[in-house]
């Protein structure tokens, strides 16, 4: 079970920029205003950060051990006579991580150009034995998700909230709808999530601004706190801390999360098809 959670953790917690699912819930379930966050606004502007062909490929680190690669590619396509954005996200272990836990896990997902609005969400997941193959189709306007769970041979249908993104889609939605100017430090984002079968409140905190070395060089960069569930796997809710550039692309650059046992690091490791210039800053 511990290396279970651990394998199924280090790809999802990444692509999300956090792309984050676990054996135990991520998000809290509790609405946001009865918790008295402070909420920023989440602009309406037309997709600015990002655009066809952007990829993506990750780096996760284990304590010394090189444990994980995850990929994530965004396409312009069709999808059912609309043109839309498809996103596809990879992950596996590799190396010695591979002889103790073998992972391979796929998501997909169609959104839209203009709003970023999840369309069709598809998880097809491989721990260890541990096997998911789950479709998810949006219906914003009646505020619906239809599930399908494809090994189980079930479907259902449920209430999703307003402004609702799924594990993909909302790293895009982050990207290109955050006003990141109007933030201020401590301040709160709070996003609307539906994962599988149940609505989440993603959660995370605005820690101020931060010039960090990359592989690239030196990188200006936003820092964030992403709130989890303290237990088993993490230490405590404010185990993770993500960096994302600060610029107009808004990559994420650096994943890093305090375990109950150990740590990870992911780092970006190559990327291409970026919608706007990547910007090092020169070290005296």
């Amino acid at each position: 079970m511990l290396l279970r959670t651990f394998a199924h953790m280090m790809f999802n917690r990444w692509l999300f920029g956090v792309l984050l699912v676990c054996s135990q819930p991520l998000f809290s379930q509790q609405s946001p205003q009865d918790r008295g966050d402070n909420h920023i606004e989440i602009t309406t502007k037309i997709p600015k950060s990002f655009q066809g062909d952007e990829w993506f490929k990750f780096r996760i680190h284990y304590g010394i051990f090189n444990a994980s690669f995850a990929t994530i590619e965004v396409k312009e396509e069709m999808w059912e006579g609309n043109p839309v954005f498809h996103a596809k996200a990879v992950g596996s272990t590799t190396g010695i991580a591979r002889w103790f836990f073998k992972v391979d896990d796929y998501y997909d997902s169609y959104f839209t150009k203009d709003t970023v609005s999840p369309l069709y969400f598809i998880r097809n997941i491989n721990e260890g034995g541990y096997k998911k193959h789950v479709t998810i189709r949006f219906n914003e306007s009646d505020n619906i998700a239809q599930v399908s769970d494809i090994l189980n041979k079930k479907k259902g249908t449920y209430t999703t909230k307003p402004n609702v993104q799924d594990l993909i889609s909302c790293f895009y939605f982050l990207r290109s709808k955050l006003d990141v100017s109007s933030i201020k430090q401590n301040e709160f984002v709070v996003v609307n999530l539906f994962f599988d079968e149940s609505n989440y409140a993603f959660k995370f905190k605005f820690l101020g601004k931060q010039t960090i070395k990359t592989k690239f060089g030196y990188v200006k960069t936003l820092k964030f706190r992403p709130y989890v569930q303290s237990g088993r796997v993490f230490r405590s809710n404010e185990s993770i801390t993500l960096w994302v550039s600060d610029d107009n692309n808004k990559i994420p650059l650096r994943l890093q999360a305090s375990l109950r046992v150990g740590s990870i690091t992911a780092d970006l490791d190559e990327f291409k098809g970026l919608k706007n210039p990547f910007e090092i800053v020169v070290q005296n």
